[in-house]
């Protein structure tokens, strides 16, 4: 599979915090990348840099071979990158229907319609016309996720899908998700739950501390060496 996304090098800052240290990876088409750590290593950060809504201090992204460093967030949207972001962002007195139309007309045209989300995503059907201020978490979650998808991406971009939401709300979540992977999509994943990440990806990166600190497929890494590296463990051992 070639690489449809290529970062080299990137560097970026919150004013003197340099959030992300020379972070260098590539996801080929129709993988999933998981990104996992704690809360501060980094990935939001990451994840918005890769969207244009964050802009690097140093490094580069590659897109279908094209360098988008310096592209702007909606121009990347036009070419095929949606991000969902950390908190879900709706439109609050639109609906659902509503929000996903806005979406729509902002990306590319493609399989990706009102009737195909709400065929992938089954529990918003009844919700079409329902604001968005008055949906469960996980609806919201849910709304989400298919407001990113009518865009068209070659690259859907998730960040925490699964954060405050609850177990049984979060099992929905990754079964409307697993079947997008399994239809072919281009997936990188922000997941502070491992077993939920390690579940859906063909490759786990963990970062810590900006960087990418340990990288592999899910069936090669043990939990216990993510663990060491999601927690920073090997450093403190070998710094005792």
């Amino acid at each position: 599979m070639s690489a449809l996304l290529a970062v080299e090098g990137l560097d970026v800052r919150h004013g003197l915090l340099q959030a992300v240290r020379q972070v260098s990876f590539e996801v080929a088409d129709g993988e999933t990348l998981a990104l996992v750590g704690a809360n501060g290593a980094g990935k939001t950060t990451l994840l918005r840099a890769i969207a244009g809504a964050h802009t690097p201090s140093g490094g580069r992204v590659h897109f279908d071979g094209r360098d988008i460093t310096r592209l702007s967030a909606h121009q990347r949207v036009k070419l095929g990158i949606a991000l969902v972001p950390e908190g879900r962002r709706l439109f609050p007195n639109l609906t659902v229907e509503e929000n996903l139309r806005v979406a729509g007309g902002a990306g590319r045209s493609g399989a990706w319609t009102v009737d195909t989300v709400l065929d992938a995503f089954p529990l918003l059907g009844p919700l079409r016309r329902k604001q968005a201020v008055s949906l469960s978490g996980g609806e919201q979650q849910a709304t989400a996720i298919g407001r990113a998808l009518m865009t068209n991406p070659r690259l859907l971009l998730l960040d925490e899908v699964s954060l405050g939401l609850a177990p049984v709300v979060v099992e929905g979540v990754y079964r409307s998700l697993a079947s997008l992977i399994e239809g072919g999509a281009t997936v990188i994943l922000v997941e502070q739950d491992l077993g939920r990440a390690m579940s859906v990806a063909n490759r786990v990166a963990c970062m810590l501390e900006g960087r990418i600190v340990l990288e592999g497929n899910p069936g090669e890494l043990t939990r216990e060496q993510v663990t060491e590296a999601y927690f920073g463990l090997r450093r403190k051992e070998a710094s005792a």
